[in-house]
């Protein structure tokens, strides 16, 4: 009492006026902080996953312009014409065949990963702040994004602990396997949709439950109808940014439902015909929305009847589940001989994550969740092994159950070491379930110890920040828009050398330009292998051809049947313009190549052009 007194009648007058006035009116500003103070540990969990993106990926700033990925820029270049192309919805063009590339044929974008949905939205950024900008968002905007949705599905939906949700969270998009990914597979690090499909699965039952309403006996078809129409539309909008993500999560639930239902077959039969109709809603409605465009994907011009990448090589090597991937913190480089490349470190979880996933399992015991998790995992980790199971390097004659799918239509597309990352979000929701049960825990000790553990298991497989290099420069010819004195509106400009899939540095140039022009074969997905199968790229028309060899270090002679060859090859592709930027390798040997095709260039900005057209 003594202590206090004086406070109270020290208080000042103004403050104890207004604290009594019961008709004061707080503060606009008062009043978002009261609105926003029970949803503040979520706010600051989200702004550390943004902060941790951030932080993999700023090697790609200040300049997105002048950086690029370092372990896969192919990829990269990829990407940024196929966000090039996407922004093109901008301008009212949403055609699903792109004649920007691969000039005449074009390009299918439905059978090419285009993240089309990423690119459309994002086409204000691509057309005001270039195309390299959207890029370093989306690689740093999914990593963040796939981090909160898990943590806030984790955390409301499945009500766990906060510090068990953020774990979880940050497992989920900070695996190894997503690090690796972000390598530029923007459409497989794209997957902060799949908790809300996961969540809209769970109000899906929770709704086809006659029990779970006391009050209200019966299921609840509201709920189920509005979960099912939201369930197509999220679906149909995963098809328009990564369909392998959406065929992995099927897969994975489909796994995860039978195993759930053999722990609880009362609870199974109880909703099973509700949450049928529900699924019926949902594939009906989503059936209608992408009609169109899976018809185009599969049938329609430049589509393709199979995968273009071989099962049998993309194969999980069984040594590299207990390895540390060499984009973790811990990592190092030798282990990289154990997957195909930097951007398939999809298994490399290390050895004190798979001992505390495995007794976190053993621990939740016929917990259904924890059963189901397991079966999801136990399965998507056999497939991942291909064919034929890969041990430290050697391929064995050990068929894998992948065998069984090979040769499948859609199936093969997919790659099987990619099935290892429905893994992540499956250990994820294993490990939340421990340490969740373990903070709830009576025993102090419990309570310390389960979190401390995952904590250190999660330790070595920190990500390294993504490691970058400088990017040569696009021309100022085609930055300054000089190339529209050259190239007739939607033409098609020939850069030489021509772009491949091994070197697909020219199709920088048409993404500087937001595809404005178009290009001649090209890196994509096409049909060009024997009776029409996946090839990746096209074949080189035969200027291509001289060009190319000139390019590596080769001598051809130029003569009138070269000549003529050329004019035959200028009508194929319709083109209006070659251009030999300054500084190109070889460049001196091609553009006498080049002079002695189409007579003396002209010199425009930093490049070199011959008008054929």
């Amino acid at each position: 009492m003594t202590s206090t007194a004086p406070a109270a009648q020290d208080a000042e007058p103004a403050m104890a006026t207004t604290t009594s006035d019961p008709d004061a009116v707080p503060s606009r500003r008062s009043r978002v902080l009261a609105a926003l103070r029970p949803f503040a540990p979520d706010l600051a969990i989200s702004l550390l996953f943004l902060v941790m993106a951030g932080w993999v990926t700023h090697g790609l700033w200040p300049d997105p312009a002048t950086r690029v990925l370092a372990l896969n820029p192919e990829d990269q270049t990829l990407y940024e014409w196929f966000l090039a192309a996407d922004s093109r919805a901008l301008f009212g063009d949403f055609a699903l065949l792109s004649d920007r590339l691969n000039a005449p044929d074009g390009v299918n974008m439905m059978a090419n990963t285009t993240v089309i949905a990423l690119g459309t939205l994002l086409s204000p950024v691509t057309v005001l702040f270039g195309v390299p900008v959207t890029f370093a968002l989306i690689a740093a905007g999914n990593l963040g994004l796939t981090a909160i949705a898990w943590y806030l599905l984790f955390s409301r939906t499945l009500g766990a602990h906060r510090l068990a949700a953020a774990l979880g969270g940050g497992f989920c998009g900070f695996a190894p396997g997503i690090v690796s990914q972000s390598n530029s597979h923007l459409h497989m690090t794209a997957l902060w949709l799949v908790p809300i499909m996961v969540w809209l699965v769970v109000r899906m039952l929770r709704a086809a439950d006659p029990l779970a309403r006391p009050d209200a006996p019966g299921r609840d078809r509201r709920r189920l109808v509005t979960s099912a129409l939201a369930l197509a539309l999220t679906v149909t909008a995963q098809v328009f940014i990564g369909e392998e993500v959406l065929f992995l999560t099927a897969i994975t639930l489909v796994v995860m439902t039978i195993g759930y239902a053999a722990t609880r077959p009362s609870y199974a039969r109880r909703v099973l015909p509700g949450f049928v109709a529900g699924m019926l809603i949902a594939v009906a409605v989503a059936i209608m929305l992408l009609a169109y465009p899976l018809w185009f994907q599969f049938s329609g011009p430049q589509s393709v009847p199979n995968g273009v990448f071989s099962p049998h090589y993309f194969s999980a090597d069984l040594a590299s589940w207990s390895a540390i991937s060499p984009l973790s913190v811990a990592g190092t480089p030798e282990a990289a001989r154990l997957s195909t490349g930097p951007a398939e470190y999809n298994t490399f979880l290390g050895w004190p994550l798979l001992l505390v996933a495995i007794a976190a399992a053993l621990w939740l015991g016929r917990r259904p969740l924890a059963v189901a998790c397991t079966a999801g995992a136990l399965m998507m980790a056999a497939l991942s092994m291909g064919p034929r199971v890969v041990i430290d390097g050697d391929r064995t004659a050990i068929p894998g159950p992948y065998a069984l799918l090979v040769g499948l239509p859609v199936v093969d597309g997919a790659l099987p070491m990619r099935f290892a990352l429905a893994l992540i979000p499956l250990i994820a929701t294993l490990l939340v379930l421990a340490v969740d049960r373990a903070l709830r825990a009576s025993s102090q000790s419990t309570r310390l110890l389960a979190p401390t553990v995952v904590a250190v298991a999660l330790l070595p497989i920190l990500p390294a920040p993504l490691p970058t290099t400088d990017r040569p420069p696009v021309p100022e010819f085609i930055t300054a828009g000089h190339w529209r004195s050259c190239v007739r509106p939607d033409g098609v400009l020939v850069p030489v050398p021509l772009p491949t899939p091994k070197q697909p540095w020219a199709m920088r140039w048409g993404a500087a330009a937001n595809a404005e022009f178009g290009l001649p074969e090209g890196f994509f997905i096409g049909p060009y292998a024997p009776k029409g199968k996946a090839s990746m790229g096209t074949y080189k028309q035969p200027t291509s051809l001289l060009l190319n060899d000139i390019a590596t270090g080769g001598t051809r002679t130029v003569g009138d049947f070269e000549r003529q060859q050329a004019q035959l090859d200028i009508d194929f592709w319709g083109a209006s313009c070659f251009a030999l930027a300054d500084g190109t390798p070889y460049g001196e040997n091609l553009r006498a190549a080049l002079e002695a095709l189409f007579g003396p260039g002209t010199h425009v900005a930093d490049a070199w052009i011959w008008k054929v057209r």
